[in-house]
């Protein structure tokens, strides 16, 4: 279970802050199957924990540009002073209820001029010729450009400096490097492949040093689940899986936030694991972001999961699950039913592939993820869109378990006009209700809009266990209509009854909007 120290613990507190509500972290997940707390450590640049080899957060600041940066620096001020620090309260409040606790550093970010942002730290104030774009031809609309070079000694001892301390002062259970929380960039484009032994050698002193600190100390990576995108970065996972020094890599598909996606492909990971001891855990981000939703419902998650255990990860990372709080009833079973893939089985699920939300997916240009969606249709030229199913609905229809499938397939830049065709796996779809969507007034977040077409689907044409091709073809369109036509959402609607003949009435919906539409 991720969690980042801040938004839902040191911001919320007014001064001044006791123990038990930075206990309360764990309080919120004590019952739960959560087996480890990956805890950050502030913000990456500013520390929250009584760091002397970092830097305090907000140590440097004077006047404050937003309240709750200085909420945070007055709570960590008064814990310290008391000599309660946070890291080594949440260590022992972990182990207490019997979860494991592995700080979490974030690796690199970008620059703030002093006085923009008081969580940044003096080293990036002094040091702005350690910067990757410093005195070099450089696309300024790369994201890495104010990133610091790990190519510099300099880079690597200061980072080095605040996880040897941690190791050596607290009673952690391990470390975790977050490669992946921002744009995963530490090296110049150019040099990114040369640089990978460098950050190998790194990583290789940070895993010997955490084995060295205690050996039943693990070493966690959160990287890019695309293996070419890792190595665009500079970061080479397989070397480090092979060499022996990493424990858990964790393959995250898109950085930061999210948004989640059952379509995350863990496979060249997991064979680059094969006969060996490290373990590979795929990462459920939590912030759709959609128009209709913020955050995954039950269903969703359910989708997720199965297919990253039907790929056969070893465990699974909750990145950013505290955008839950404050957590309701829905939130615990959500967890209770997460590690048993058994259980999650003849349960609804809702896929759904990664399209446009109000997170951007695309950050890192050093190996772009490339989106399926939106996808742009022109006339006679088909649209092919791929993704998973974990489902075994034939299994499950011997036993009277499936109650319906749905297939949701939204294009917007759609008129009456217009004229589509739809197969899934070749064979062709027949459209059981179309909802116009074109005008709304209003919007349960913001408004898209656009044309559904709903398939409740028969036997015949179910998904398949495993890959799913869907094609989308415009063979006529409005002529006198500016702008494309493009698919952007495509979702796979799985319901299930809990025995033969049981009835689907009893489940109450809590959101009002997001699937309305899958009414037949």
């Amino acid at each position: 279970f991720d969690h980042d120290s801040r938004h839902t613990l040191i911001y919320l507190y007014e001064p001044p802050i006791y123990k038990d509500q930075i206990e309360a972290a764990v309080d919120e997940l004590a019952g739960t199957p959560v087996d480890a707390l990956m805890w950050t450590l502030g913000e990456g640049r500013t520390m929250l924990h009584n760091t002397k080899v970092g830097e305090q957060w907000g140590h440097n600041v004077e006047k404050w540009p937003h309240h709750v940066f200085q909420r945070a620096h007055r709570n960590l001020q008064k814990l310290i002073a008391e000599g309660n620090d946070p890291l080594d309260i949440i260590c022992k409040k972990a182990h207490e209820k019997g979860m494991l606790l592995y700080p979490n550093l974030i690796l690199n970010q970008g620059y703030s001029p002093p006085g923009g942002d008081p969580r940044s730290s003096n080293f990036r104030f002094e040091n702005r010729h350690l910067e990757i774009g410093f005195n070099k031809d450089m696309d300024e609309s790369l994201p890495g450009k104010t990133y610091l070079d790990f190519k510099h000694q300099e880079v690597r001892d200061e980072r080095f400096a605040i996880i040897n301390e941690v190791l050596e002062n607290y009673p952690v259970d391990g470390f975790e490097l977050n490669f992946n929380v921002f744009a995963p960039v530490f090296f110049h484009p150019s040099e990114a492949e040369d640089s990978r032994k460098i950050m190998t050698e790194w990583v290789r002193k940070v895993y010997e040093t955490v084995k060295k600190s205690g050996s039943n100390r693990e070493l966690a990576v959160c990287i890019p689940a695309d293996i070419d995108r890792a190595l665009a970065a500079g970061l080479d996972p397989q070397e480090w899986i092979s060499q022996g020094i990493v424990d858990v890599v964790i393959g995250q598909q898109f950085s930061m936030a999210g948004p989640p996606d059952s379509t995350a492909n863990f496979r060249p990971l997991i064979e680059a694991s094969e006969n060996t001891n490290c373990r590979i855990h795929g990462a459920i981000s939590s912030q759709l972001m959609s128009d209709r939703m913020q955050l995954p419902s039950i269903e969703m998650v359910r989708a997720i999961a199965s297919n990253y255990y039907m790929q056969g990860v070893d465990g699974l990372h909750l990145a950013h699950w505290f955008a839950y709080w404050p957590y309701r009833p829905e939130f615990y079973e959500i967890l209770r039913e997460l590690p048993h893939p058994d259980i999650i089985a003849p349960k609804d699920k809702i896929y759904f592939v990664p399209t446009e939300s109000q997170i951007p997916v695309n950050e890192s240009s050093y190996g772009k993820i490339e989106k399926q969606l939106p996808a742009v249709l022109k006339v006679d030229q088909t649209v092919t869109t791929n993704f998973d199913v974990s489902d075994d609905l034939e299994h499950w229809d011997g036993m009277d378990r499936v109650h319906e499938v749905l297939l949701r397939i939204r294009v917007v830049g759609y008129t009456e006009e217009n004229v589509l065709q739809f197969t899934l796996n070749g064979n062709n779809l027949q459209v059981t209700r179309e909802i116009n969507k074109m005008y709304m007034m209003s919007s349960p977040r913001y408004r898209i809009g656009g044309q559904w077409f709903i398939f409740k689907l028969d036997k015949i044409h179910w998904p398949k266990q495993g890959k799913n091709i869907l094609e989308t073809t415009l063979t006529y369109v409005d002529p006198d209509i500016l702008g494309d036509c493009s698919v952007r959402d495509i979702e796979l609607d799985i319901k299930y009854l809990r025995g033969k003949n049981f009835e689907r009435g009893g489940l109450v919906d809590t959101d009002v909007g997001p699937y309305e539409i899958s009414t037949t």
